[in-house]
């Protein structure tokens, strides 16, 4: 059994959803392990992790739509208000969506389904850099 461990810095141009499914794979190709599990862990609380449609964007815009809604930002509804409006809100979102993904790997790829895209889900209206781990463990390749 081999492990790997790496990390990621990604920044969000705005909030909302940022594909990372590429950076993943790449640091994937660079790895000796071809069948197995990966960890993708964010190391953040007001931005989260999700598996979602890569293709359509209307799908993304939708997500984010309804989690705007479901928790909007306010100046009154929230008591930890520290770094603005939109501080409490990331956090709720944060724990509504995922800190973490399980991904299978076989002979070195990443095994999502045909439409399946890596997202990062910032959350702050500043965007702000967010380390992500990422630890795989299976068998070695045979070259």
């Amino acid at each position: 059994m081999e492990q790997a461990l790496g990390s990621l810095t990604v920044q969000a141009q705005r909030q909302g959803l940022v594909e990372i499914t590429d950076e993943i794979a790449a640091w994937l190709t660079e790895q000796k392990v071809s069948d197995g599990l990966l960890t993708v862990f964010i190391r953040h609380t007001s931005a989260s992790l999700l598996i979602q449609e890569n293709v359509d964007l209307e799908v993304q815009r939708d997500l984010e739509s309804f989690l705007m809604k479901l928790v909007p930002e306010s100046v009154t509804d929230y008591r930890h208000d520290a770094e603005g409006p939109d501080d409490m809100p990331a956090h709720i979102k944060g724990a509504l969506t995922q800190t973490h993904l399980a991904i299978p790997v076989s002979r070195g790829r990443l095994m999502l389904g045909r439409y399946q895209g890596i997202f990062l889900f910032e959350h702050r209206r500043r965007p702000r850099p967010r380390e992500i781990a990422l630890h795989l463990i299976g068998q070695k390749s045979s070259s």
